[in-house]
């Protein structure tokens, strides 16, 4: 099994033998890269595989991932086949028990969500669960739902097969060959060494499991991972034994179970987790630790209750072994700030069920530049440098695995590691009653309580939608519309692209014209080869060669990777992030230029200073680099300045504002008009699987600017086959208080043909929008239906925007537009 002779050179060298790494070798092989090696300090799955409780449950939290361990379902199912090795799948359906009515309404929305992603899941009465599973008592159950995808296997013998298909693939697997060093050159990696001799190689994958982390800082990079104490326990057979039965999860008793060996493996989150504390987590082989039963007791108490046959059990074995867990909770992917380095790391339990897409993805998106799937939610260029400190990963990875289980709700917050990154206004916003948020670490404000009384309680939204909600909300926006509000978005990322290429790098990058004169405002798209949406951003030009680029609080890391892989490499040209050296404040509203006005010598008349335009002023005492731009569809401008200058800028603008009606706003505000007025967010309505021609950004768009532009060929052949077939259309929901949370079913004719990217309450439209990809025939007038937890809803396909759609309060055209 073992290749006795350590090669000089290879194309990609993989470090882990546990089922992410090598899963990973198996792809890459099957895409046609045949010098692989991978190495692993002890045996195959000796680090964190091994004792794996083996669970499949396919349904996750987002389309992608579900996709993904879809895929890794349907690939155990066949790995036989292709090796000669089984793997151990066991395709024995699952069961997931709600006892509470919020549980049950979590059930009902992934019920929805399931529809959306093609995956069956069908909702039981606590009867009928019971009669796919005699063993379970099911007197406190509400509802249950089925999976017939789920399953289990052997995580010994999966790796097993896995390790043969890439064996058979070409890649070479060395076991007890320890990585001792990762060699990095001008930000590149060239190879690894390990106590075997050296490899040359320009593409390393890290998979080392709880290891991670460690093996990252051989090359000077972050993983986030902290290894954490997960135990099962093995019961002796049952009287009488257990057969093939489903798996079960019951999150509200913080366990699962699953059948082995006649008795049952019984599972759980404890509400107190401990990590694993060591400078080199894995150095031995098949690390454990002494059993914990006493954490172990509530999961194990509710085992009991829910299966009346473990009173009387035996336990045959207790398993409390190392588990790589994350601050959010979800798998870490992707190229690191080192150019070739890549991670797959921090599976969180469930690396052997998204192991089979975990290798998929990785071995895409090394050898095509691209995995199949959006994994943002995965990349690992969603941490910041706030992750380099393992103080702060390990109370947030402490706070993800203790609510492993929960319900978790949209716009709940959670407290661990905060605050932390706090903006210059910070204590003027607490002031007002701030209900504060946290994004990629920073504290932004939702809303301001002290708006709450001007606001309408009748229209709290029903369900989850009304759970985290303040009357605040729609005073926030009805001030915007009728005088003004102030907001601070100092969060959103802030990226200066800079030197003598800059210009033709971004007009290769952006889809639309940004080679404008100084001082425009460019909204645009960056693409990928196949025409999706890589980054939604403002470019705004500085100087002839230089400019700003504005993109979302959670992807200035991401984007700027992505700029910065498409700089001219004779370093002349350089892109780097000032998010934190810079306020910005946004004045929104028909009032915003009475209010601005006052305070600076600068003329801000249309004339003047027109809609996406940019120039220095002074506001008061403040330098302000000051945007004519908005987010919620009204007069405006963001205002930029020096950090420091932040709290003195509000000021100014707070008294100026005091005789206008200004308003201070928040986040939650700034969705709803945005909503109203058709403006996407990456990552929800827009992502890399869609393109400017589907998400109606077909306007953004300059198709024969000189140059072209990445995505360009394939645009031009998607319009020329016709154009899209799906698009993402306005919907307007006939219940105004049925508010869309993201991923709801839509169906057209009665036939589910779309899901639901966002959706909110429009305050000065009056009504439920929802947007949606659907079959781009659909036109405004149509009807379709909106399943919103479990319940349809009518709706019809509307003219957007909803609102002001001559954009005349935007230009300031508008009578309102004072």
């Amino acid at each position: 099994m073992v290749h006795t002779n350590l090669p000089d050179a290879a194309a990609c060298v993989v470090i882990g033998g546990g089922v992410g790494g090598t899963s990973i070798a198996y792809h890459l092989t099957r895409l046609g890269l045949r010098d692989v090696v991978l190495v692993e300090q002890h045996e195959l799955t000796e680090g964190t595989t091994w004792h794996s409780a083996g669970f499949v449950g396919q349904l996750r939290s987002t389309i992608s991932q579900t996709r993904m361990i879809m895929y890794s379902g349907g690939l155990y199912a066949e790995l036989a086949r292709g090796t000669g090795r089984d793997p151990g799948w066991r395709g024995v359906g699952g069961i997931r028990v709600a006892t509470t009515p919020e549980r049950v309404q979590e059930l009902e929305r992934q019920a929805g969500s399931a529809t959306t992603y093609g995956l069956q899941l069908d909702l039981l009465s606590p009867a009928q669960a019971q009669e796919r599973l005699p063993l379970l008592a099911v007197g406190d159950v509400l509802a249950a739902a089925w999976m017939p995808g789920d399953g289990y296997l052997d995580p010994v013998l999966l790796t097993e097969a896995l390790a043969e298909g890439a064996r058979r693939g070409g890649a070479a697997l060395h076991a007890r060959t320890k990585v001792t060093g990762i060699d990095v050159r001008d930000g590149r990696v060239t190879g690894v060494r390990t106590d075997r001799g050296a490899i040359a190689a320009e593409t390393v994958v890290i998979a080392g499991g709880a290891a991670s982390g460690v093996l990252g800082r051989l090359a000077g990079v972050t993983i986030p991972v902290i290894p954490m104490r997960h135990q099962y326990v093995v019961t002796e057979p049952l009287d009488p034994p257990v057969g093939e039965v489903p798996t079960v999860r019951d999150p509200d008793g913080i366990m699962y179970f699953r059948p082995e060996a006649g008795g049952l493996l019984v599972g759980g989150y404890s509400r107190d987790p401990v990590t694993w504390d060591v400078a080199e987590p894995l150095a031995e082989p098949r690390a454990l630790f002494g059993a914990d039963m006493e954490r172990f007791g509530e999961s194990w108490a509710n085992a009991v209750r829910r299966v009346p046959a473990l009173r009387d059990a035996a336990i045959a074995k207790v398993v409390n072994g190392p588990e790589a867990f994350t601050p959010d909770g979800e798998f870490v992917l992707g190229e690191t700030e080192v150019g070739g380095l890549w991670a797959a790391a921090g599976f969180c339990v469930h690396g052997l069920a998204g192991a089979g897409g975990v290798g998929k993805v990785i071995a895409e998106w090394i050898v095509d530049g691209r995995p199949e799937y959006d994994v943002a939610s995965m990349d690992i260029r969603r941490f910041g440098a706030q992750y380099r400190s393992a103080r702060h990963v390990r109370v947030k990875a402490l706070d993800a695995y203790s609510r492993y289980y929960d319900v978790v709700y949209p716009h709940e917050e959670r407290d661990a590691g905060r605050p932390l990154r706090v903006p210059s206004t910070y204590e003027r916003l607490a002031e007002l009653g701030a209900a504060f948020g946290e994004k990629a670490g920073w504290e932004r404000a939702n809303w301001l309580e002290a708006n709450a009384a001007a606001g309408e309680a009748s229209l709290r939204p029903r369900g989850w939608a009304g759970r985290f909600w303040s009357p605040a909300i729609g005073a926030e926006c009805l001030a915007t519309r009728d005088a003004a509000a102030l907001f601070d978005q100092s969060s959103f990322s802030k990226l200066d692209v800079r030197g003598p290429g800059a210009v033709a790098a971004l007009g290769r990058l952006c889809a639309n014209d940004v080679d404008k004169p100084v001082g425009s405002a460019v909204y645009t798209q960056l693409l990928n080869p196949a025409g999706g949406i890589e980054a939604d951003l403002t470019v705004t030009r500085v100087a002839e060669d230089a400019f700003r680029v504005v993109t979302g609080t959670a992807f200035g890391r991401r984007d700027l990777a992505w700029i910065r892989g498409h700089l001219p490499r004779d370093g002349a040209t350089v892109a780097e992030d000032v998010t934190s050296a810079r306020a910005c404040l946004c004045l929104w509203g028909p009032a915003a230029r009475e209010i601005l006005q006052p305070l600076t010598d600068a003329d801000l008349s249309h004339e003047a200073f027109r809609f996406l335009t940019a120039r220095e002023i002074g506001v008061g005492a403040v330098p302000v680099f000051a945007q004519r731009i908005t987010f919620v569809g009204e007069l405006g401008w963001e205002l930029y300045c020096p950090a420091e200058y932040g709290r003195a800028l509000w000021d100014a603008l707070w008294a100026a504002g005091a005789g206008h009606g200004l308003r201070a706003g928040g986040y939650r505000a700034i969705d709803s008009m945005r909503l109203e007025k058709g403006y996407r967010v990456w990552g929800t309505d827009i992502t890399p699987e869609t393109t400017p021609d589907q998400a109606g950004l077909g306007f953004a768009v300059r198709i024969d600017k000189p140059g072209g532009f990445i995505g360009r060929e394939a645009l031009l052949a998607a319009r020329e086959a016709g154009g899209p077939a799906e698009a993402l259309r306005c919907l307007v929901l006939d219940d105004p208080l049925a508010i869309c949370l993201g991923d709801e079913p839509v169906r057209v004719g009665g036939v589910p043909r779309g899901r639901v990217t966002s959706g909110g309450y429009g305050h000065r439209v009056g009504c439920s929008i929802a947007y949606a990809y659907l079959p781009a025939a659909l036109a405004p007038g149509d009807r379709v239906e909106v399943a919103v937890f479990g319940r349809w809803i009518g709706a019809q396909v509307a003219r957007e925007p909803l609102y002001d759609p001559g954009n005349d309060r935007v230009r300031g055209t508008a009578t309102a537009a004072r």
